[in-house]
C-alpha cells in the first residue's frame, strides 16, 4: 500500500481508477506525489542564528495532449482534492483524442541510499558541530574576523502513478555544509567561501574531522584574496581550472541543449545536430548515474531511469537532454531528465551531473603556453542569456599567467563571451577532470533544482576578460 494515502480517504484502487480515467484520452501523464522534509540550521557571529525544520506533502496531477499541458496541484491530499483536481484537468483539455504513452523503462539500479540524513544525525549534534566549526576555523588566524557555517539536510519520497495502475517510487537523501571565513589584514577585508555534499548522510562527509578541510579551503581563498591585485582586462588566452569552472559549461552550453529550447527552435544548437559545434577533443555528457551525487536520481520526476546522454562528442553535437513531452514532440525518446522542483512545478528538461570529459593535456603544459593571460579557478554568480549563450561570469578566484608562470592572485575579472563560441576557441583538453565538491543549484523558469558539474583543465584560446586595470 502506498505510503501517501494513509490517513486519508484515499486509497490506492481509487487513485488509480482516478489516474486512469483522467488520462484516458490524453497523450501522456501522472500523478506525482511528494513528501519532503527539510532543515536549515546557520551559525554566524559565534551564534547559531537560526534552526528551520519544515516538512510538506502534496501532489501534482498533470494530463498532457500535443504540447498543451494542463496542470493542478493541491497539498491536500483527499479524494475530494483529487476528483476536483481531475475536472481541472478535462476542463483545460477539451475534446482530447490523445492515445496514452504507456510505454516506461523499468529499472532496478540505485545510485544513493534510501535514508534519512536528518534523522541520522541529532540537532544537538550539529549545533555542538557548527560550534566546533566557529571556533576552529577562528583559531586558523587571529585575522580571522568573521565565521558562517550552516548545514542544509532534505529527505524527499516521491511516487508518480500513471495510467493503468503503474507506480514507481524514490527515495532521495541530500545534504549540503558550508563555510564563509571573513579575513581582515591592514584595514582590507576579503571573504572566503567552500561547500560540499550531495545524496548521502552527513556523517559521510564530515568524518574523520573532514570539515576542517572545509574550514581551511574557506580560509585559504579569503587569505589568497587579500593578496589580490586589480584584474587585468582586454581579449587573452584563459585557463580554467577543474571542478567547479564547469558552472560555465552549465550556463552557457547545458541550458541551450535542453530539449524544449531546441523543439521551439530558440536555441542556437536547435538545427546543429551532427555537426561541428565545438573543438576536437571536446566531449560533454549529462549524467545522471554517478553514485551519490548531487545532481544524480535513480529516476526522473516522471519515472524515467536516468542514464548517462552524450552530448557532444569529439566536437560533434549528439543528442539534447529530454523529458517526455518534448522527446514524443521531436520524434525521439526521453533521456531521463525530466525534472520539476516540487509537486507545485511542472516537469521540463534539465540537467543533473554536466561534465566535460578528460583530454590528453596536463594543466602544466597550459600554463607554460600563455604569454599573458588568466588562470580561472572559481566562479561566483553570472548572468547567461539562453537563447544566445551569451554570458558574464565574476571570478571569485583566479590569477595572472605572465612568460608562462601563474603570478598574483587577481581580484575583480569577469569572463565574458559565449557558450558556442568559446567551446570552439578551446585549445587543450586537460587529463585532470574532476566534480564539483556537490553545491550546484540549477535555477530555470523560477524552478531549483540541485545540480553536479565536473571538467578537466581547459585553455580556451580568446576570450574576453573584464576587470579594472587596462
Amino acid at each position: 500500500m502506498s505510503n501517501f494515502f494513509k490517513d486519508t480517504d484515499l486509497d490506492l484502487k481509487k487513485a488509480e481508477k482516478l489516474v486512469s480515467d483522467t488520462l484516458h484520452n490524453c497523450d501522456d501523464g501522472e500523478l506525482y506525489l511528494e513528501d519532503t522534509k527539510s532543515e536549515s540550521i546557520v551559525l554566524d557571529d559565534n551564534k547559531i542564528k537560526s534552526s528551520n525544520y519544515t516538512t510538506d506533502i502534496g501532489y501534482g496531477f498533470r494530463a498532457i495532449n500535443g504540447d498543451v499541458v494542463a496542470y493542478s496541484h493541491s497539498n491536500e491530499i483527499s479524494e475530494k482534492s483529487l476528483i476536483n483536481s481531475s475536472k481541472n484537468l478535462k476542463s483545460t483539455l477539451k475534446n482530447t483524442k490523445g492515445t496514452y504513452n504507456y510505454e516506461i523503462k523499468k529499472t532496478n539500479q540505485k545510485f544513493y541510499k534510501e535514508i534519512d540524513p536528518i534523522e541520522e544525525k541529532s540537532l544537538s549534534n550539529k549545533i555542538l558541530l557548527l560550534n566546533k566549526i566557529n571556533d576552529y576555523s577562528r583559531s586558523i588566524d587571529s585575522n580571522v574576523k568573521q565565521v558562517t557555517a550552516n548545514f542544509l539536510g532534505e529527505k524527499k519520497s516521491v511516487e508518480i502513478l500513471r495510467s493503468g495502475g503503474e507506480i514507481l517510487n524514490d527515495v532521495r537523501p541530500l545534504i549540503r555544509f558550508n563555510v564563509s571565513i571573513m579575513v581582515e589584514k591592514n584595514g582590507r577585508k576579503e571573504t572566503g567561501v567552500y561547500g560540499i555534499g550531495g545524496r548521502q548522510s552527513y556523517e559521510d562527509y564530515l568524518k574523520n574531522d573532514n570539515w576542517k578541510r572545509v574550514c581551511e579551503e574557506a580560509y585559504r581563498i579569503a587569505n589568497t584574496n587579500l593578496e589580490s591585485k586589480p584584474s587585468p582586462a582586454g581579449e587573452m588566452k584563459v585557463v580554467l581550472g577543474p571542478g567547479w569552472p564547469a558552472i560555465l559549461i552549465h550556463e552557457a552550453v547545458g541550458h541551450g541543449l535542453e530539449g524544449d529550447f531546441n523543439r521551439k527552435k530558440t536555441s542556437v544548437f536547435h538545427d546543429l545536430v551532427g555537426k561541428k559545434v565545438a573543438s576536437e577533443g571536446v566531449t560533454i555528457i549529462d549524467d545522471g548515474t554517478l553514485d551519490n551525487r548531487r545532481g544524480s536520481l535513480n529516476i526522473d520526476d516522471e519515472g524515467t531511469p536516468t542514464e548517462k546522454t552524450v552530448l557532444i562528442e569529439n566536437g560533434i553535437l549528439k543528442n539534447f537532454m529530454q523529458d517526455r513531452l518534448n522527446a514524443r514532440l521531436m520524434n525521439t525518446r526521453s533521456t531521463g531528465n525530466g525534472r520539476r522542483e516540487s509537486y507545485k512545478h511542472v516537469v521540463m528538461p534539465r540537467m543533473r551531473n554536466t561534465i566535460m570529459l578528460n583530454g590528453k593535456n596536463t594543466q602544466e603544459e597550459m600554463i607554460n603556453s600563455v604569454d599573458k593571460g588568466i588562470f580561472a579557478v572559481s566562479f561566483g554568480g553570472g548572468q547567461v542569456d539562453i537563447t544566445s549563450g551569451k554570458f558574464v561570469f565574476n571570478c571569485t578566484e583566479a590569477y595572472e599567467i605572465i612568460n608562462g608562470k601563474i603570478g598574483a592572485p587577481i581580484k575583480g575579472a569577469t569572463l565574458i563571451g559565449d557558450g558556442p563560441s568559446s567551446l570552439k576557441e578551446v585549445l587543450m583538453v586537460g587529463n585532470d577532470m574532476m566534480l564539483d565538491p556537490g553545491i550546484g543549484t540549477c535555477g530555470k523558469a523560477g524552478q531549483g533544482v540541485p545540480v553536479g558539474v565536473g571538467q578537466p583543465s581547459l585553455l580556451i584560446d580568446k576570450m574576453t576578460v573584464g576587470g579594472t586595470q587596462i
